[in-house]
């Protein structure tokens, strides 16, 4: 997600608790919200993907999905 996207979430935040939003902008509001956890949830995704966690018995276990 860029920066701009973000900026915009934010000034919908702050427009929303100082005077209220259009139906348009609250619609605004919700799909770029979706659109920021589908990227933070892909971003940990990716992350767990790529962590081993070696057991006491020394084998090793993936986190990736495929596991």
């Amino acid at each position: 997600m860029n920066e701009e996207k973000i900026k915009r979430i934010n000034a919908l935040y702050h427009k929303s608790q100082n005077g209220g939003l259009t139906q348009e902008e609250k619609e605004e509001q919700k799909l770029l919200r979706q659109e920021y956890l589908a990227a933070i949830r892909a971003d940990l995704r990716s992350t767990l993907n790529n962590i081993s966690i070696v057991e006491p018995d020394g084998s090793i276990t993936s986190l990736s999905k495929e596991n």
